[in-house]
């Protein structure tokens, strides 16, 4: 069961900090850095768990929990990476990832 929890925390994380570099680099060829280091800045939208109590429950799902993980936020997020234009449209690509990496990390 340690070998499943710790597989759990390699692709939760790999997925927030590693895999950004593959949609950078494949949707945003000629400004990947910038378009990497934006979606790595979007992790700041889980500083709304600072509001939860406990701090950290490693049971709890984040999404539809934390202001920022609800579903109608989440609609924004997607709604923004169509409808949003440069900058703004790689922020959107970064928070609504997000979602769906800690979407799939509850379901793992």
């Amino acid at each position: 069961m340690e070998n499943f929890l710790f597989l759990k925390e390699v692709v939760h994380y790999f997925l927030h900090l590693v895999f950004p570099v593959f949609i950078a680099k494949i949707f945003f060829k000629d400004n990947w850095k910038k378009a990497y280091f934006l979606m790595l800045a979007t992790m700041l939208v889980d500083l709304d768990h600072i509001f939860a109590n406990p701090l950290f429950d490693p049971n709890r799902n984040s999404i539809g929990f934390h202001p920022l993980h609800t579903y109608p936020m989440i609609a924004l997020y997607f709604l923004g990476m169509i409808f949003l234009k440069s900058n703004y449209r790689i922020i959107a690509i970064g928070l609504f990832f997000h979602m769906v990496t800690d979407f799939q990390d509850f379901y793992l």
